[in-house]
């Protein structure tokens, strides 16, 4: 045999072989290529044979406009016909996405950070089972995932996908996702503080067929309804998103059939070249430059601690680069690990709902952002690593970019929005299982958290408790409706509470309070999971206040329903007048940093949280008195928080406002601010440390330096630190171990004492 019949043969045994290893993948995992991508994909021949066909620019807009619509109405049909808590009060969203994957088209209401990572599990799906032979895609099937490692948010948000055929020929997708809540993890609700690992997450579905020819498979229904706690929730919504999904794919075919399929290939890309360009041109606009933010987690949700959160926005020409490097190290027994897909579709939110809401809601608008960060960080987890409570380390990353574009945005001429500052950044509910009064087992969530406090803008205060960081047009729910259904009342719900806000020149929208207790089931409990009781996590600009820290206030040992029948002056509505006069005789009264683990309730236990407040704009010393007056007014604001943090003078009485006084008083302050204040150098030399404190438990890197992480200490657990380059997992000891040795040791300094 010749040399070249040689080399001919071991190129086919090579061919084979790599077709043999092709096919016999042992495991599937997330798809690097995939996860680490958010641009749009390269334009493909049937694309580009569209675009040369359709060329009318009026016919794209409303080819636009109509499966605008389609997307729209699927929307309410979801959230009219969704089962779930989440579907009813609009933390869904549906979308049309390109044949290759990429978003091209969502709804105008809901969550668009659903939208924004749903197309990495299409292009799984079309890389991986188009031409499988054991799977394939084909019309009439549904795929569904919920696996945030393949594209998600965390396990409690399931997506429904469908690819659309016109004459045997893929031309898009369409999908539909929905908060749906119990997943089977290890707490009730969806969302497990509790944690330690990928396991304990609950359902991990990788994308897979659950339908065929439109109909749902019923032993893979079976499967995931015996995976949950809610098996009757399970099903209806897998029926509901199918369905949406079928509605998205009617309003395609009908305009495909009125337009041809040509305008709609060509539209949907069209649409995201367009937004990609015109991001690129508007960026171009601003200013050159830096801006750094740093915001702190204060807490794992087990434990206490600082997570440091930081990022470097950098303009360069027509780009823009969000760098987090010197973050935290990621945990590898903790679920507030971020995956870097979710990281950016946090991010593309900010760009899409804030900056430029005239844009249309699609995956081109933040191609041209670079984002940064450690791989192995907290917000560039591994994929052994939980992350079902990424929300506390990716919501804090959204406030610093949000923080720096103010400052980029401020300086631009051309404004598409109103320039604001951080909105409330944490979800403020209860989440809450067991056995209602109906003996059904369930597990879910209040929708609560759609009340966030908005940020303060440039000319005027923040909303009160407008809407959450991810939905503009989410629904607050009702409570009476809750109530038919589940076992507990919200005996505050909704009410305002005095000096809960951010205070600036402009004050950020106020959250609520909610006191809810536990009725009709001997079986029930909450937990929440926020962070920012220690350390407020969302900061002000310009001069404005951060929010205050809010923590969760607990009175056990007491039933106030049986209080109310007998004495129910007693009952204070206020968390701050429950915890300062403690009305109830023999109760425990407690407060506890907001990552509570699910806990069982007894009968008339109180559990208190309060909403947030976005942050403040601008130096509280520039405040109209008169709006001050007004919040004072409108009992939102103390006499004292008027007195101390603004400098009014005024009668308390009557509330006249003694406007020469003011005046005076504020240029005191300000005369005593330039006696406080140092020159840099000084600043620098008195308050700079070489490194954190040696006892705090602190994670990140520390001053200028990204490329030193600390870790700890933490538990008795001593402080290491590590390369940027090289980050290992921190591995937090259980907070019972910790608690455990610490009563040991004093057990034995009270046994040494005796001794002695």
């Amino acid at each position: 045999m010749g040399k070249n019949e040689e080399q001919s043969y071991t190129e086919k045994e090579k061919s084979v072989v790599d077709q043999f290893l092709a096919d016999n993948v042992l495991f599937l995992g997330p798809d690097p290529e995939i996860m680490e991508e958010h641009d749009i994909a390269p334009i493909t021949d049937v694309e580009k044979a569209a675009l040369s066909k359709a060329t009318d620019p009026a016919m794209h807009a409303l080819v636009r406009d109509r499966l605008q619509a389609g997307a729209n109405e699927s929307f309410e049909m979801l959230e009219q016909m969704g089962a779930a808590p989440g579907a009813k009060w609009g933390d869904l969203i549906t979308g049309v996405f390109t044949a290759s994957g990429d978003l091209a088209v969502s709804s105008a209401g809901g969550v668009l950070i659903f939208a924004a990572v749903v197309h990495h599990p299409i292009k799984f799906i079309v890389k991986y089972w188009t031409n499988d032979p054991s799977v394939g895609v084909k019309e009439g099937d549904g795929f569904i995932h919920n696996d945030a490692r393949y594209g998600n948010i965390h396990n409690t948000d399931q997506s429904m996908m469908m690819p659309v055929f016109w004459e045997g020929k893929l031309v898009c997708w369409v999908g539909a996702t929905v908060h749906e809540g119990e997943n089977g993890a290890i707490e009730p609700g969806g969302m497990p503080s509790l944690a330690e690992s990928v396991y304990e997450e609950g359902l991990k579905m990788s994308p897979f067929k659950v339908s065929e020819n439109y109909e749902l498979k019923k032993d893979l229904v079976t499967f995931l309804q015996n995976s949950v706690r809610e098996p009757k929730l399970q099903f209806e919504d897998m029926k509901t998103k199918l369905f949406t999904c079928r509605r998205m794919e009617q309003r395609i075919h009908a305009c495909i059939q009125e337009f041809g399929v040509d305008y709609v290939i060509a539209s949907l890309r069209k649409g995201l070249e367009d937004c990609k360009a015109e991001t690129k041109r508007r960026l171009a606009d601003w200013p050159d430059g830096k801006v750094r933010a740093c915001v702190m987690a204060d807490s794992t949700l087990r434990e206490n601690a600082l997570i440091k959160i930081q990022c470097e926005v950098r303009k360069e020409g027509e780009e823009l680069i969000c760098d987090f490097r010197g973050s935290s190290p990621e945990f590898a027994n903790r679920c507030n690990n971020t995956l870097l897909a979710s990281l950016k579709g946090m991010l593309a939110q900010l760009f899409l709902v804030f900056v430029w809401p005239d844009l249309p809601r699609n995956q081109g608008v933040f191609a041209p952002i670079r984002v940064i960060t450690d791989p192995k960080s907290a917000l560039h987890s591994s994929y052994t690593t939980p992350n079902a409570q990424s929300m506390m380390t990716f919501f804090p990353s959204f406030s610093c970019v949000q923080l720096a574009v103010a400052k980029f945005a401020y300086s631009t001429p051309q404004k598409y929005s109103k320039l604001i500052a951080p909105w409330h950044n944490m979800i403020r509910t209860f989440i809450w299982g067991g056995i209602t009064q109906h003996n059904e087992m369930v597990g879910n969530l209040c929708a609560d958290l759609n009340g966030m406090g908005g940020g303060a803008r440039a000319d005027r205060d923040g909303e009160h408790a407008i809407a959450p960081i991810f939905a503009p047009m989410a629904d607050l729910g009702e409570q009476e409706l809750n109530e038919e259904e589940i076992p507990f009342i919200q005996l505050v719900s909704k009410k305002l509470m005095k000096d809960n806000v951010a205070f600036g020149k402009f004050r950020g929208g106020q959250g609520y309070e909610m006191i809810a207790s536990s009725i009709g089931s001997p079986m029930w409990g909450f937990m929440t999971c926020c962070i920012g009781s220690k350390v407020g996590c969302v900061p002000g600009v310009f001069g404005g206040y951060g929010a205050p820290t809010y923590p969760l206030c607990k009175v056990k040992n007491v039933d106030v329903f049986e209080i109310m029948k007998t004495d129910p002056k007693k009952f204070e509505f206020s968390i701050v007048d429950i915890m300062n006069k403690k009305p109830f005789e023999g109760a425990t009264y407690t407060t506890h940093h907001t990552g509570l683990q699910f806990e069982l309730a007894k009968r008339g236990e109180l559990y208190m949280i309060t909403q947030g407040s976005g942050g403040g704009y601008g130096d509280v010393l520039d405040r109209d008195p008169d709006l001050v007056i007004k919040d004072i007014e409108e009992g939102l604001l103390s006499h004292e928080a008027a007195q101390r943090v603004y400098k009014m003078v005024y009668n308390p009485e009557t509330l006249v406002l003694d406007r020469d006084g003011t005046k005076k008083a504020r240029q005191a302050e300000r005369d005593a601010r330039k006696k406080r204040g140092l020159p840099y150098k000084d600043f620098v030399k008195k308050w700079v440390t070489p490194e954190p404190p040696a006892d705090l438990p602190y994670y990140g890197a520390w001053g200028a330096d990204r490329e030193t992480i600390y870790a700890g200490p933490f538990g008795g657990v001593p402080r290491t630190t590590m390369s940027a380059s090289d980050i290992q997992p921190i591995y937090m000891p259980n907070p019972r171990d910790v608690k455990i040795a610490a009563l040991e040791a004093r057990i034995k300094e009270l046994e040494s004492g005796k001794k002695g």
